[in-house]
């Protein structure tokens, strides 16, 4: 068995972070529908901005609001304004082809783009 990429949201902006919130990630419901996330999943926050790495829940935000939202103390480690790549992971014994949503720069839906083991299919 092993531990494969299935869900990712990639470079995402952090609208908001709320130390004095109790723990997870807040995520737009479309952005949670497109990436095929589950509320209360367990996932992997990374900042492209700072590097900054953690894992944290999803709790679902307004559908249409563009809201990324680090909450409880994940926002001593990551704050508004940065990019972040927000993945969820599968344990299986076979190949997973994940479902990627590319933001633009209001966190809506720019592109969802196909890839497998980290490369982009088609390139």
């Amino acid at each position: 068995m092993r531990s494969l990429l299935r869900s990712k949201i990639h470079l995402a902006t952090v609208t908001e972070a709320n130390v004095d919130y109790v723990g997870s990630i807040t995520i737009d419901r479309d952005l949670i529908d497109a990436a095929g996330f589950w509320i209360g999943e367990k996932v992997l926050v990374v900042s492209a901005t700072t590097g900054a790495r953690l894992e944290t829940y999803v709790i679902e935000g307004e559908a249409g609001s563009g809201v990324i939202g680090i909450n409880g103390a994940a926002a001593h480690l990551i704050n508004a304004g940065e990019k972040v790549i927000i993945m969820g992971f599968e344990i299986t014994d076979k190949p997973v082809k994940p479902k990627v949503v590319l933001c633009d720069k209001e966190n809506g839906i720019a592109e969802m783009l196909n890839e497998r083991a980290g490369m982009i299919v088609g390139e």
